[in-house]
């Protein structure tokens, strides 16, 4: 083996993955995790790379050692890779980690991850049972980490791979999520569904606040207002006392009103819809829903004619990952970075059908 390509420490490729898939990737753990960049640092130390017909699998990651990585001279890197597939293999020191993180390399890692967002192709005539090496890093990809690239020079190389690889969906759902996590500055102008507008503080609330009415509501509403809007501090934004009171319902001042209140005047009877907007925390949890059906039931509002949505940025963020095991049974959770889809916990008893 020939290795043309300088190589960065694990590290060094860790710090640089997290500019390549920026929040809002999907499976963006998968690809930004240690483990990530322990399986970039393996291909890029054989030389697997696309068009250099030599190929890497979860073996040439895990049989890794502290000591091995820091032997980057062509020779310790060739032997490596002529080596590691053989069963009683050990390359000298400490190993990175054991054999049964075969399956997260495989399965998370490459497929879930790296290959799906084309930064690692796969050979498609090994077979699947098959221990021979399948993958390599894309030609692209493995540009990004020449350590020959200032942070300048890196920054816009990475960008520019971003927009030629990731798929159009993808890239909207970044730039979603970098929109809406860097809001600030300028007032967040929410137009309601009777063409009236309102201004909100900058802010991430004020992004989800503003995607909720003017994408969730018409997406998921056959016919629907707004009845209550508040932001962060409790100012209250806007508030429909006439129209609740027209469908039987009476908002009254109380610690327990949610972020928001819509109705969906199509169905025969209304629909009661209570939405939470999560940026950092305060997600719809049991004693949240348990609330808020108070709140209802006490305005004289049957239950089977409400509903419960917590609002998100994007599934792959913090506020989402944090609260989603403490998210409420019969409720949802519904993401700005993917508008047409909604998450339902669903305690129904009759399962799945």
């Amino acid at each position: 083996m020939t290795t043309v390509q300088p190589i960065l420490n694990r590290t060094e490729i860790h710090q640089r993955l997290q500019i390549i898939f920026p929040e809002g990737t999907p499976h963006r753990g998968y690809c930004t995790r240690e483990l990530a960049a322990s399986t970039v640092f393996a291909a890029l130390y054989v030389g697997a790379i696309e068009g250099s017909g030599v190929f890497f699998g979860p073996k040439y990651v895990y049989a890794m050692t502290f000591e091995q990585s820091e032997l980057t001279d062509d020779a310790s890197r060739a032997d490596y890779a002529a080596n590691v597939r053989k069963s009683r293999f050990e390359a000298v020191g400490r190993r990175w980690y054991r054999d049964t993180t075969r399956e997260s390399i495989r399965d998370e890692t490459l497929r879930e991850g790296f290959v799906a967002v084309g930064a690692v192709v796969e050979k498609t005539d090994v077979p699947t049972t098959s221990s021979l090496p399948r993958y390599a890093l894309t030609a692209s990809f493995a540009a990004l980490f020449d350590p020959a690239l200032d942070s300048d020079a890196f920054a816009v190389a990475a960008a520019d791979w971003q927009a030629k690889t990731l798929n159009t969906g993808a890239f909207a759902r970044i730039s979603l999520v970098r929109r809406g996590a860097s809001a600030g500055g300028t007032e967040v102008r929410v137009t309601f569904p009777n063409g009236d507008s309102r201004g909100m503080k900058p802010g991430p609330s004020s992004e989800i606040t503003k995607a909720v009415i003017e994408v969730f509501a018409p997406h998921f509403l056959q016919d629907p207002a707004v009845l209550f809007l508040s932001e962060s501090g409790n100012k209250v934004v806007t508030r429909d006392d006439l129209l609740a009171k027209s469908i039987g319902l009476t908002i009254r001042a109380d610690k327990n009103l949610p972020d928001a209140i819509l109705v969906d005047l199509g169905p025969q009877h209304p629909l009661l819809v209570f939405v939470e907007i999560v940026a950092t925390d305060g997600p719809i949890n049991e004693r949240r829903k348990q609330a808020l059906e108070r709140l209802a039931t006490d305005a004289g509002f049957p239950l089977k004619h409400t509903a419960f949505v917590t609002a998100f940025l994007d599934r792959s963020s913090a506020p989402f990952k944090k609260s989603v095991d403490t998210l409420a049974w019969g409720s949802y959770a519904w993401f700005v970075s993917e508008p047409e889809g909604l998450v339902e916990l669903s305690n129904d008893k009759k399962g799945l059908t």
